[in-house]
């Protein structure tokens, strides 16, 4: 299998199908969509499963918050690791995806203040986490930016495991969360996909492959 990587982003229809596609990502194959589209509901059932098993204190509506957010997380871990988002987003200027990252500010908040009732000390240890390590991943060198971004990860789940830890049935959170954002979002990759018979190569070419 011969790995080739294809940065022409296709044409979109018009209507809502084109500013869908645009948002997803256009030009997604078909393994991917596949992929994105089995992992997604396997998740979200296992989620859905893990707050009935552990209910979310509070009445319905913390519970219908918890529940919204984290099937957009699983959600967008999925669309976001996919080639073709990765080639969709990676063509705009850095403070396009700053800003994106920012506006997740509102999932913390509403985490903080309607599922943990004022949970002020939680909401600004994630919110510096979160920005701080956007802005470590968005300034590093390229090629710095996919460990620069483990790192960030990674702190933030400990701290969230040590100096600021969540009830059980949010024990899930901050690795969706950061995993979305941090890691599937802003680490750019080469959006790569597999050749099945590739083209003869030039005499003393290698052909990079896959196994």
């Amino acid at each position: 299998m011969r790995a080739e990587i294809d940065w022409d982003i296709p044409a979109t229809p018009p209507g809502w199908r084109g500013a869908l596609e645009r948002f997803m990502g256009p030009g997604k194959t078909r393994a991917e969509l596949q992929m994105e589209i089995a992992g997604s509901l396997a998740c979200m059932a296992l989620l859905g499963w893990h707050l009935l098993a552990a209910p979310v204190q509070g009445g319905w509506l913390p519970w219908a918050v918890t529940l919204v957010i984290g099937l957009d997380l699983v959600g967008g871990v999925m669309t976001n690791a996919t080639n073709a988002a990765k080639r969709w987003y990676h063509r705009k200027p850095s403070r396009s995806r700053l800003g994106f990252v920012a506006a997740h500010v509102i999932y913390l908040a509403a985490i903080a203040f309607v599922v943990l009732d004022a949970a002020w000390g939680w909401f600004l240890v994630n919110t510096v986490l979160l920005l701080a390590g956007a802005l470590l991943i968005e300034t590093a060198r390229l090629e710095a930016r996919r460990p620069a971004a483990m790192a960030a990860y990674m702190a933030a789940v400990l701290v969230n495991l040590t100096l600021v830890p969540v009830p059980e049935t949010l024990a899930w959170f901050t690795a969706f969360f950061f995993l979305k954002l941090l890691v599937c979002y802003l680490v750019p990759e080469a959006p790569m996909r597999s050749v099945a018979e590739p083209p003869e190569a030039p005499h003393g070419q290698r052909e990079h492959r896959v196994q």
